[in-house]
């Protein structure tokens, strides 16, 4: 697969910026951010599985830019009679970096309560408390019949995310700063129309330093990440391939079975935080560069004293005090998941982005392409340019022309060098039905007017960063360096250290994002909240 002549000049500097995912996208990267540090696993209700920060693509919202963190992974959606709620002595919070700098600038911090409302039975003469979630049917916010009101409030910090100026986002009917968050996806007999349900949790809002509403949902979601979970992490264990073959390599490079193997997540839900923002709010002030930079974190208080006698009510063993501790992070997928060595994972869950020089060696000498040469059992397909500099430099800084800071550019640089997903708020969004599931690099392949508002320039939920991924991890951008002689990323990058040669172009996880999406339960939906109704627990 060789791009035309025509657009050889604009698919380079793509996929060389597609290629800095090199070190953090290896090939079996296909998690996404479930469950990928050792002491998240304990704590799942503060873990951050995916990030997503795009231009707004819905209807009559051109202008705003769409924020969504999920977080705890693998949701059953029968998991009663507690399900899902998030933690109310944690910390979640959206930042954005809009000068470069590595640091946030504005942060937007959502807390939780979750409110025992005590609903009894009269059993015998006496008033006793029931064991569920629920006591009846419930289609309003706060119904009667639930029995633990969900609610969450949203602060938004400018400067310093502790010390900043702080304001309240509040209802823009009514004025309130406290929203009511639904109950999860019970099922059809508690919650008969659950897409009209979580339909009055959608809130416009005012936003502290905006002239312009905005929009606010928290929910239970249908998780929108397609992968192959179990074969993966099972080195690789393609389906009907021989093990440790290269039947096994073959099948990753043939375009046809793109979406022959199982989406492990098609029938879990997980809860997303999202707000939707006047662009004008997240930029710079003047608006003089249009680039923005996010990621997402959770922290909890630092000190947690069990009870050995808990008081009746709700979660109620134990008790939190102390400072903000970070124990999570995500802005590009997949980072932590496979590419940060097990010992740092936890660190890299603590560090902030302006501190990441200390991560460079997982980057510049990436252990994922020799991994898979081991699971594959074909020694000498990874490329062999080392350090890969040239890759750091490009996903560090942004995408030269696309999402680089214009602090990258002054004279001399002030930008700092720091891991988190970037995006051209300028260009425009594009319709969901015109979306290319290889995002930005499918966008320039495609030609003139292909779609360019996809992975890496942010991150949309039907962009499959898994493939775009694949295509620089085995060399991509090497590949494309050769193609034209005026682009020159440096004496490392060279196309003859790529075994795999323009095949890299038809990488593959075997599971199709695109495809995925329009099998799935709950699909993805054409205006904000975007991410689609969750499984329900009975059907």
């Amino acid at each position: 697969m060789k791009p035309n002549q025509a657009h050889r000049a604009r698919l380079l500097p793509i996929v060389a910026a597609v290629g800095a995912l090199y070190g953090l996208a290896g090939l079996p990267a296909h998690a996404s951010s479930h469950r990928e540090a050792p002491a998240i696993t304990a704590t799942p209700k503060v873990d951050g599985t995916d990030f997503y920060m795009f231009n707004s693509y819905e209807t009559g919202r051109a202008g705003f830019v769409t924020l969504v963190a999920n977080y705890l992974p693998l949701q059953d959606s029968y998991g009663g009679p507690n399900y899902f709620k998030l933690d109310s002595n944690a910390l979640y919070e959206i930042h954005i970096d809009n000068n470069g700098d590595g640091k946030e600038d504005i942060t937007f911090q959502f807390r939780f309560n979750n409110a025992l409302k005590g609903v009894t039975l009269p059993i015998g003469g006496s008033n006793v408390a029931i064991p569920l979630t629920q006591a009846g049917q419930v289609t309003a916010p706060n119904a009667a019949a639930l029995n633990v009101n969900e609610t969450f409030t949203v602060d938004v910090v400018r400067g310093d995310r502790r010390t900043g100026t702080r304001g309240a986002v509040t209802n823009a009917s009514g004025g309130s700063a406290t929203f009511a968050k639904p109950s999860d996806n019970i099922g059809v007999k508690t919650i008969p129309n659950y897409a009209a349900y979580a339909a009055q949790h959608v809130y416009s809002v005012n936003i502290p330093g905006c002239s312009t509403p905005g929009k606010v949902f928290v929910g239970q979601r249908k998780d929108p990440f397609a992968v192959n979970l179990g074969v993966i992490f099972d080195l690789i264990n393609v389906p009907g391939a021989a093990d440790f073959s290269a039947a096994e390599a073959a099948f990753l490079l043939d375009p046809a079975q793109k979406d022959a193997g199982a989406d492990d997540l098609a029938d879990k839900n997980v809860t997303a935080l999202e707000i939707e923002v006047p662009t004008s709010c997240l930029v710079a002030a003047g608006g003089a560069d249009p680039v923005i930079g996010g990621w997402t974190t959770a922290s909890l208080r630092q000190g947690s004293l069990l009870s050995n006698a808990p008081k009746s009510g709700y979660a109620t063993s134990a008790i939190a005090g102390g400072a903000w501790t970070q124990v999570s992070r995500l802005g590009h997928p997949l980072i932590n998941e496979v590419i940060i060595g097990l010992p740092d994972k936890d660190k890299f869950n603590n560090a902030k982005p302006k501190d990441d020089g200390q991560f460079a060696t997982y980057v510049t000498n990436p252990t994922l392409p020799a991994l898979v040469e081991i699971a594959l059992a074909t020694p000498n397909i990874a490329p062999k340019n080392f350090p890969r500099t040239d890759l750091v430099t490009t996903f560090l800084t942004g995408i030269s022309g696309v999402t680089q800071p214009k602090a990258f550019g002054n004279s001399p640089a002030t930008g700092v060098a720091s891991e988190m997903l970037r995006l051209n708020t300028a260009i425009a969004a594009t319709p969901e039905a015109m979306q290319n599931r290889l995002g930005l690099l499918g966008g320039l392949l495609a030609g003139p007017g292909g779609d360019l508002a996809g992975y890496p320039n942010g991150r949309r939920p039907s962009d499959d960063v898994v493939d775009i991924s694949l295509v620089a991890v085995m060399g991509g951008l090497c590949v494309a360096n050769g193609m034209a002689d005026t682009y020159k990323l440096g004496a490392t990058c060279n196309p003859g250290n790529v075994p795999l040669g323009a095949a890299a172009f038809n990488l593959h996880d075997g599971v199709d994002q695109a495809g995925a999406k329009v099998k799935a339960a709950g699909p993805l939906l054409p205006a904000f909240p975007y991410l689609g109704t969750p499984i329900p627990g009975a059907r």
